[in-house]
């Protein structure tokens, strides 16, 4: 570094010796002893000016600092006394030590990129000798302390933000929805920048607009402007992050978007989203930094933060997705669970699933075999809460009862002979959804009592497991046996079966409604004559006769089959009742087994025996329904019983 000039030429005294004397070796030690000690820059030069004053033998010290040409002190020793500025602004633009009267200032390094100076006063012919030497080496050791401290406050801040960043990269990860995640990450940004505000710009790329958000003083927090506009404009398309400071970069600052907000941009800092691929999505801006400009610092922490939110939003837009794909296919999926009919009995049956489907009370469905309890429970599903959760069926009958344990709570690897690797059972799978358990008379006592224990505790333990699994699946169940009567006769556990007796659900069978076979005749025909790439066939007058006539003991089961097989082998557009392909299943044994060797009088009577025994079978032992299906007042069917000679039910 050149010799500090007085004015006039002159030179202060200085010293030209090789290495410093014992007294300015020892305060060099002791700085760079300091400068090891504390961690603040502040904190070193109010323990190390006083050494620096002492060493050069000045009685006034201080480091003050340039920036956007304005000076600051960052530290001096006793009272505060005004710096000549005009000395400061020589020192700084020549990057040498310059001295005037008692003053002397001396950059902190050999160039004057930092914008900080040594500067030292000595009391009026009190110049000490060599002093100018002594300064600029004392200037050197504080330059090299200076940037030490700093660089570690740098590194200390960036570990101090990307901790911080980390624990709220984290909070993001929660399953919030996207609106939720844009607003807490310009709120983060604006707390680790010390910024005023921040916006995410989403590329609309198709449509050429970038949509940002939050964005105050905006109907709707919404700011849409064109992608070729401002700074984030540039952003999205060079990749490259942009800087604008108080005195660089101003003209580019987009103040439409100002007089659009009513606000006023001085700083700002705005960095590229991209996606896995490498793809650009987006743009995180923030603006107005509180005091001064954005630093490289701020830069740094904004790409760190913009990378972990393109993480969190690409995911947060992933999960979005697969939820409307989900929403889109249940809804599908119910739409294809209809409860098909106009009698008043399907009509109470609707209003009945829709009051039960909002709860998460266990359900009971009774009905013969073909008469619809899966779709029922379906309906149950898709009308409540859970409608996005899976609907898991199991049918009891179809299983033997060591697979039916598996299949139902799972097993762990090694628990049976098959068992090649753990997995998880029907109860957690459908955690969260409805568990639909059919023909639940089949089941044995033993894994009645297994399943008893799931309804009431809430948790699963596999087959050959220890470990409690929890599961929140809602249970409805469905049979077409009589569980009253095998509670009696100790074929089913009694506490599961008022466990599961909460609601009851009773769905008639098809001969019980016929304003119903109409209406599912022609919605299966429809279905199945669509997939079978023809036209809709029509029935025939007698056809629909035909139909209304049979007593269907297969129920909706049995309907249904018949469509499909017309569907596909009919071979005309209309349905005759002829037809090879309407085939109906005989008649049920209510309406069979009397003998043509019997007198007409007594095959009547017999008849009329096995009916009433029919109907009062089909409805439980309850005669005011019987009453109803034979179109007889419950007096008069006592009266006919007892003139055919049926034993009195009371």
């Amino acid at each position: 570094m050149p010799s500090p000039s007085l004015p006039g030429g002159s030179q202060p005294h200085t010293s030209h010796s090789s290495s410093p004397s014992p007294a300015l070796a020892q305060v060099v030690a002791q700085l760079l002893m300091l400068a090891n000690q504390h961690q603040g820059v502040e904190a070193f030069l109010a323990a190390g000016l006083p050494l620096v004053a002492a060493g050069s033998q000045s009685d006034f010290a201080a480091v003050a600092h340039s920036a956007h040409g304005q000076w600051t002190v960052i530290a001096e020793t006793g009272p505060h006394l005004a710096l000549p500025a005009s000395l400061l602004a020589d020192a700084l633009d020549g990057e040498i030590a310059v001295a005037r009267g008692t003053w002397l200032a001396v950059p902190t390094e050999t160039h004057a990129a930092a914008g900080d100076l040594l500067v030292l006063r000595h009391a009026p012919g009190t110049a000490p000798i060599g002093w100018g030497a002594i300064a600029e080496t004392l200037a050197t050791i504080c330059g090299q302390a200076l940037a030490a401290l700093r660089e570690r406050h740098r590194e200390h801040s960036r570990v101090r933000r990307l901790e911080a960043i980390l624990e709220i990269a984290g909070r993001w990860n929660q399953n919030k929805s996207i609106e939720v995640l844009l607003v807490e990450m310009a709120e983060a940004a604006t707390r680790l920048l010390g910024a005023d505000r921040a916006s995410i710009f989403l590329w609309d790329r198709p449509n050429h607009v970038l949509v940002g958000r939050p964005a105050l003083g905006v109907a709707g927090d919404e700011l849409r402007i064109p992608d070729d506009s401002g700074i984030v404009g540039q952003v999205i398309h060079s990749g490259e992050p942009r800087r604008v400071d108080l005195t660089n970069g101003q003209e580019q600052i987009n103040r439409q978007v100002d007089e659009q907000t009513g606000y006023r941009t001085r700083t700002l800092l705005c960095v590229p989203l991209r996606g896995r691929d490498g793809e650009r999505f987006g743009a995180f801006e923030t603006i107005n930094k509180k005091h001064g400009d954005f630093t490289e610092d701020d830069l740094a922490t904004l790409v760190e933060v913009a990378s972990q939110a393109a993480i969190v939003l690409e995911n947060a837009q992933e999960r979005e997705d697969l939820l409307k794909s989900r929403r889109l296919m249940t809804e599908q999926a119910a739409q294809g669970v209809q409860l098909v009919g106009k009698s008043a009995a399907i009509e109470a049956l609707r209003s009945t699933i829709r009051r039960v489907a909002k709860t998460d009370l266990a359900v009971l469905i009774l009905g013969e075999n073909g008469t619809g309890k899966e779709v029922v429970a379906q309906s149950i599903h898709y009308y409540s809460n859970r409608r996005d959760q899976p609907f898991i069926a199991v049918n009891f009958a179809a299983l033997t009862e060591t697979l039916l344990e598996s299949e139902l709570f799972g097993h762990e690897k090694g628990a049976f002979t098959d068992a090649h690797e753990s997995r998880p059972g029907k109860f957690e799978l459908a955690s969260g959804g409805t568990l639909f358990l059919d023909e639940i008379g089949d089941f044995s006592l033993n894994g009645q009592s297994k399943l008893l224990r799931v309804l009431e505790e809430k948790v699963v333990v596999r087959v050959g497991g220890s470990r409690s699994i929890h599961t929140d699946a809602r249970l409805i169940a469905a049979t077409n046996q009589n569980l009253a009567e095998m509670v009696g006769q100790k074929k089913f556990r009694e506490d599961l079966y008022y466990r599961l007796n909460v609601v009851v659900i009773q769905i008639p069978p098809l001969r019980e409604r016929p304003d119903d076979i109409g209406p599912l005749a022609e919605h299966f025909l429809n279905d199945f004559c669509k997939r079978a790439r023809r036209k809709p066939a029509q029935f025939t007058a007698d056809a629909r006769n035909r139909l209304q006539r049979h007593s269907w003991p297969g129920n909706v089961r049995e309907l249904r089959n018949l469509m499909e097989r017309l569907a596909y082998l009919a071979s005309g557009d209309r349905i005759e009742s002829d037809d090879p392909m309407f085939t109906l299943t005989p008649a049920g044994p209510a309406m069979a087994g009397v003998s043509y060797d019997l007198p007409l009088a007594e095959a009547t009577n017999r008849f009329q025996t096995d009916y009433i025994r029919h109907a009062m079978d089909r409805y439980r032992g309850n005669m005011s329904a019987a009453a109803r299906h034979l179109a007889l007042h419950r007096s008069n069917l006592y009266r006919k019983m007892r003139q055919l000679g049926m034993n009195d039910p009371e």
